[in-house]
């Protein structure tokens, strides 16, 4: 879902009483306090390994800077530059990238900043000090706000930790699926805790929109917010909450601690496809069409291949190893080729270490009943066409590693959408045979979202969302999650 804020009204209380999301904000003010106390524990490490590195255990000799004072000073100018670049604002923590991105702009900005000036101040501090402090700093701020994020996320998915209380405003349909979009990822920190709705839908008697409650109508929203103690009120499209009515609802907001946030109609969309203008008084969205070939086409592909390689060779002896095991446990060959389909529809013989008996496809049929997933795939947990050595396999996502091969031909990507049998093609609508227009990956956002766990729309809606989206940074990210999911085995059978 794509969220851009409208408003961030002043966030005063209200005369007489405690504004609406006060326990929230306390919590808000708890995490920006220890992520203070993690930035500075990380730049005091970082500039004592850039002294030690450079000087080692000796004072400088021939030097007359005082790297006594420099190194306090050094630290609270980056903490200052971290505070200038908005690192602690809520509206980037806990979700998405702007927050890393404005982590490594705030070092790096400081770092050329500090070396203009000693350039044109003649100051002699060492380049090699300075070098290497704001190397391992940048880093180590990016790991310590990975570590703190992911020990929140986990937090939230347990329906603790900080997140926001909102308030859906809009009509019935848009605001369940509004709803629905913010819990299928709980980690980003939005806690509906009620909705309001159009007066002409408004009942006389208490109303639930699934288990969400409704609060209130458009006439009576921030008073519905201050009953619920929500700190956000999210508006979802509506016949009758025209364009005065929302300027008019933020402006009933100020003062009152309650940010107002617009979900438009558009979703699953990447911010770098979309930027706001503002043409005649309104913040128009427009929304780049999505990459299908080009430049960055082939850099990803010279990438795929490149890195296919040096993965075939690296991983060689434990390829052997595998293929032995396979071997050993069961009659049959050691690589399972399966015709899938790949970008435009060609088809292409996909490799896989063979972890079922070899009549496996004759065995479908008996077992098609016992079917765990929706949609158009097979899966089932304890699938007795399975081999001892191939559970191991599938768990580890070992049986997949002969598809470098097929990335090194040119007919994978190493991150993409599941590559789909052409039974399942057959049957798709036209919205699904989008998942075509790319080639397919040996693991994608599927992968590291759940993998057999999810359902086959949520399957199909990542895979769709990747194909309007990809980049170079989020095949980078994903190809590192890849990693996590794999070792905690998430969705494996």
């Amino acid at each position: 879902m794509t969220s851009a804020t409208l408003l961030t009204p002043a966030r005063t209380s209200r005369p007489g009483g405690e504004r609406p999301g006060a326990t929230t904000r306390a919590a808000e003010r708890a995490y920006i306090r220890v992520l203070v106390v993690l930035d500075t524990a990380v730049l005091a490490v970082a500039i004592l390994i850039g002294y030690l590195a450079r000087f080692g255990d000796e004072q400088p000799t021939g030097s007359e800077i005082p790297y006594v004072a420099v190194a306090p000073v050094l630290l609270l100018v980056w903490l200052v530059s971290l505070k200038a670049m908005r690192c602690y604002d809520d509206q980037v923590l806990g979700y998405g990238a702007d927050e890393y991105r404005r982590v490594s702009a705030a070092s790096l900005r400081l770092a050329g900043g500090i070396a203009i000036a000693g350039y044109i101040a003649d100051v002699g501090v060492s380049r090699g000090f300075l070098a290497i402090s704001f190397a391992v700093g940048t880093i180590g701020l990016e790991v310590a706000r990975f570590a703190a994020r992911k020990r929140l996320h986990r937090a939230r998915d347990r329906g603790a930790g900080w997140s926001r209380k909102v308030l859906v405003v809009g009509d019935t349909a848009h605001v369940l699926e509004l709803v629905h979009t913010l819990r299928r990822e709980p980690y980003a920190g939005y806690q509906v805790v009620g909705a309001c709705i159009p007066d002409a839908l408004l009942a006389p008697v208490p109303q639930r929109l699934g288990d969400v409650p409704v609060v209130g109508s458009f006439r009576g929203i921030p008073e519905a917010a201050t009953a619920i103690g929500a700190d956000t009120v999210a508006v979802t499209a509506s016949g009758e909450l025209t364009a005065t009515r929302l300027r008019r609802l933020g402006w009933q907001l100020e003062g009152t601690g309650v940010d107002l946030v617009v979900a438009p109609a558009l979703t699953d969309v990447a911010g770098p496809r979309i930027h706001t203008r503002p043409v005649a008084g309104l913040p128009l969205i427009h929304v780049e069409a999505p990459e299908f070939r080009g430049a960055r086409k082939l850099v990803k592909g010279f990438v795929d291949r490149s890195l296919s390689l040096i993965a075939l060779l690296l991983l060689s002896p434990l390829l052997l190893v595998l293929a032995l095991a396979i071997k050993l446990d069961s009659r049959g060959p050691v690589l399972f080729r399966q015709t899938r389909v790949g970008q435009g529809g060609e088809e292409f013989g996909v490799f896989k270490f063979r972890t079922m008996v070899v009549n496996a496809d004759a065995l479908l049929a008996e077992l098609a009943a016992r079917n765990e997933t929706d949609g158009l795939m097979f899966k089932m947990r304890d699938d007795p066409r399975v081999t001892r050595t191939g559970r191991l396999l599938r768990r580890w996502s070992l049986d997949e590693l002969p598809q470098l091969a097929n990335v090194l031909l040119g007919q994978m990507s190493l991150v993409g959408p599941r590559p789909p049998l052409p039974s399942e093609v057959a049957r798709y609508d036209g919205d699904v045979a989008r998942r075509l227009l790319v080639k397919p990956g040996m693991t994608g956002l599927w992968q590291v979202s759940g993998r057999s766990d999810l359902s086959w729309e949520d399957g199909i809606r990542l895979d769709l969302y990747y194909v309007e989206n990809w980049s170079l940074a989020a095949d980078l990210t994903i190809l590192w999650k890849t990693f996590g999911a794999v070792l905690g085995s998430r969705g494996a059978y």
